[in-house]
């Protein structure tokens, strides 16, 4: 049986540089890209420059926690931890998704009071100029990079700070937008109205990561596609090693997957040959799913007659 398209190999899972090298890269991007909307969003007095670049700043703590994430997740279980450190990875996604929301609170809030005050711009071009070097920018670390490592390390720290780096290529081209449209208008109000319409868009993204990262923390089964491929490899001993299967659970932690189920075999099966059979079927769901922990129970046929039953 041939492995799901999208899962990564069991060698990416385990790359703990490669996860720690892209986090560096985007820590990198962000604190360049923070300098110069500062520098042109104050020279400019437009909101919707500044408003990114604290966005920007959003990102690069988001990017930090990032790094702090893969690099915990990465030690062994000790004493205190027995199943590891992988949530970690988990937790800083609803971490840097309440980042994104409290941005988007700060850039709504800058917006309106520019709405109420009046508002004055120049070097709009200059404005236009660095909003575009941006999203260029992020389109290519987090699309170009973050993303492809995150699926093939099967990171969750890593996804959670591309989508955070994704939703600047949005709010960037959305302020350079309403700078274009400033310049060509000569209405500066579009300025901090498109502002706000990109918060709407960040909060949204936000609300993504904050979902999916509680779902993990909150031991959500793995994807209905992969238990089902787990329930194919241990059918394929029925007959030769087991009599069936019943009680199939399932848990993520980070890039870990956590399962365990019930197998019944023969009554005249040893004990040494019933372990034989737990170590065999647990080789066969870590080949096929990477980075995959199996308890197996084995049970007498004769004990449970149940078979195939959650």
């Amino acid at each position: 049986m041939s492995r799901r398209k999208g899962l990564p190999a069991a060698s990416d899972v385990h790359n703990h540089a490669l996860k720690a090298r892209a986090a560096w890269i985007s820590i990198a991007s962000n604190a360049t890209l923070i300098v110069f909307k500062l520098v042109v969003g104050i020279l400019s007095g437009s909101i919707g420059i500044i408003s990114e670049a604290l966005h920007s700043g959003s990102d690069l703590i988001a990017s930090i926690i990032a790094l702090v994430s893969v690099r915990r997740a990465a030690r062994p279980p000790d004493p205190s931890h027995r199943y590891g450190h992988e949530k970690v990875e988990n937790v800083s996604g609803v971490i840097e998704g309440l980042l994104i929301f409290g941005a988007a609170i700060v850039i709504v809030y800058e917006a309106v009071t520019k709405l109420i005050d009046g508002v004055h711009l120049e070097h709009v071009e200059l404005g236009i100029a660095v909003m575009l070097a941006s999203a260029a920018t992020n389109l290519a670390v987090s699309r170009g990079y973050l993303y492809p490592i995150a699926r093939r390390t099967d990171s969750a720290a890593l996804e959670a700070d591309a989508a955070h780096l994704l939703t600047d290529v949005y709010t960037s081209a959305g302020i350079a937008a309403g700078l274009v449209l400033v310049k060509v208008t000569g209405l500066e109000l579009f300025d901090p109205v498109l502002a706000i319409c990109v918060a709407v868009l960040i909060m949204w993204t936000g609300w993504r990561l904050i979902d999916r990262s509680t779902r993990v923390l909150l031991d959500e089964a793995l994807p209905d596609d992969e238990l089902e491929l787990i329930g194919e490899k241990v059918a394929e001993h029925r007959g030769q090693l087991i009599v069936g299967y019943h009680r199939l659970r399932s848990r993520r932690a980070g890039s870990k997957r956590h399962i365990d189920l019930h197998v019944t075999v023969p009554d005249d099966m040893t004990v040494a040959q019933a372990h034989d059979v737990a170590e065999h079927i647990s080789a066969d769901i870590a080949e096929l799913l990477p980075n995959s922990d199996t308890l197996v129970h084995v049970e007498p046929r004769s004990h449970d007659p149940r078979d195939d039953r959650p």
